[in-house]
């Protein structure tokens, strides 16, 4: 797949544990202090040992100044959005347009429902994920005073009043891997987030990105309007290994630009909660991976043999 020419970012994935919650939030700090652009957190309402995620994006907001932050990614079947809309623009005017709204269809539907929450069967999760699309682009959409009204088969608003408007065009990721998700990135999304470790096969992301280009062309957009953001995990040792990111800092920021050149991502979230990996990723990774990718990029402006040049 071609390089879609995004600029690179470079994130953390931070498991929001309510057995130490300054550890957490210190994780966050740690985050920006190595100079990384994101900081994520799991949205999983039903689970004891975490802590709420959007309570947590909040205070993790007042306690930095420069890091983006997002959920990776919001339970959207326990969090209504026309709710999730006013919530995430009001953040985002609070942190100073530091915000990003990670979206997804719901999964584990007995703790969903044991919270109250509704079953759904897939195709119906995908539908229910559209309609809430629209309803918070449309509560977001302050150019009209026009009342919004979506009448949809899960999520229905009948004239209400919109706004607040975010501080900044927040960009809506989606968890995906399937082709009907996919598919709904290509026409409605701003991003596509999966995880490295779900992925069997690299072909796999050449394929998805297919799917999601085709759908974007075919909705009127470009393949470029989807920003492609990966999660990704691995350890930092001194020998050079096999492995996809198991080794030196140089190790991966050879992988990562391959993964930028060949497959079009653009954006890395590492998990691991490990405050020196974030360092490595920040001071020795990324610059490396910026320098790696605009060499290329640079390369393929001024070759006339180059598939850009042609």
């Amino acid at each position: 797949m071609p390089d879609y020419g995004h600029d690179l970012t470079f994130g953390t994935f931070i498991t929001p544990t309510n057995a130490a919650p300054a550890t957490v939030v210190d994780l966050a700090k740690a985050t920006e202090a190595a100079g990384l652009d994101l900081a994520t957190f799991q949205d999983h309402p039903y689970q004891a040992g975490f802590l709420d995620t959007w309570t947590l994006l909040s205070y993790v907001a007042a306690q930095t100044e420069r890091v983006s932050l997002s959920a990776n990614v919001i339970n959207l079947p326990l969090r209504p959005p026309a709710m999730l809309a006013r919530a995430a623009a009001s953040l985002d005017l609070l942190s100073g347009g530091r915000f990003e709204l990670g979206l997804g269809a719901g999964a584990f539907w007995d703790a969903i429902g044991a919270m109250g929450g509704p079953r759904r069967t897939p195709g119906e999760s995908i539908t229910a994920l559209s309609e809430g699309i629209d309803i918070i682009r449309g509560l977001w959409d302050t150019s009209t005073r026009e009342r919004l009204v979506v009448d949809g088969e899960f999520y229905r608003v009948d004239g209400a009043k919109r706004g607040p408007a975010p501080a900044h065009d927040i960009q809506i990721w989606l968890g995906a891997y399937k082709p009907r998700m996919l598919r709904l990135i290509g026409r409605k999304a701003d991003g596509w987030l999966p995880s490295l470790g779900y992925v069997k096969d690299l072909n796999d992301l050449t394929t998805s990105n297919a799917t999601i280009d085709e759908a974007a062309l075919a909705a009127g957009r470009t393949p470029g309007d989807v920003r492609r953001l990966l999660n990704i995990g691995g350890t930092f040792s001194a020998q050079r290994g096999d492995a996809l990111l198991s080794g030196p800092p140089e190790q991966w920021a050879e992988q990562l630009a391959d993964l930028t050149l060949e497959y079009g991502f653009s954006t890395y979230i590492l998990s691991g909660d490990d405050a020196r990996s974030m360092m490595i990723l920040g001071q020795e990774v990324a610059p490396a991976v910026r320098e790696l990718v605009r060499a290329e990029r640079g390369a393929d402006r001024t070759d006339p043999t180059s598939a850009v040049g042609r």
